[in-house]
């Protein structure tokens, strides 16, 4: 699991400098979204579930989101994750975002195995083993592939 981690760290590095830092503001990767518009959608949820998991290995109540109550769909909880990015800079954007794949990596390490493999063994995640969960497939799913076009057209 945590080797899953690096290397998805290291598959997301190569991305990274493959975009480039000129281009990380330029729209297009994902509809009118730059790279770093994307990664702070990405941020978002990861730093609430990393949040969750940190609680749960401590053994605290799992926080509650991190977004206000009643922003209704994920549309408009993305859309209040964009509004408290709107002005961060591009560097610590993707500093925060490979510092997330530590942070993930860490707060699962902090569970004994036994936890890991049970599918009701961590609040928050019933029915999920943590050991077997793909924590990086929202990018996989939903993201890449528009990613992956947009350098292709701009190559």
């Amino acid at each position: 699991m945590l080797s899953r981690i690096r290397d998805e760290q290291a598959a997301w590095r190569v991305l990274v400098d493959e975009v480039g830092r000129d281009r990380m503001l330029e729209p297009g990767p994902m509809g009118d979204w730059s790279f770093r518009d994307l990664v702070v959608h990405l941020l978002g949820w990861r730093e609430r579930t990393i949040a969750r998991l940190e609680a749960a290995a401590a053994g605290r109540e799992v926080p509650p989101d991190p977004w206000p109550d009643g922003l209704g769909s994920d549309d408009g909880v993305n859309d209040w994750i964009q509004e408290q990015g709107r002005d961060r800079s591009v560097a610590d954007v993707l500093a925060d975002a490979d510092r997330s794949f530590d942070r993930l990596a860490a707060a699962l390490d902090a569970f004994p195995d036994e936890r890991l493999t049970d599918p009701g063994g961590v609040p928050g995640f019933e029915g999920y083993p943590l050991a077997t969960t793909d924590w990086l497939s929202h990018w996989h799913v939903e993201h890449e592939a528009s990613v992956r076009r947009w350098l292709a057209e701009r190559a």
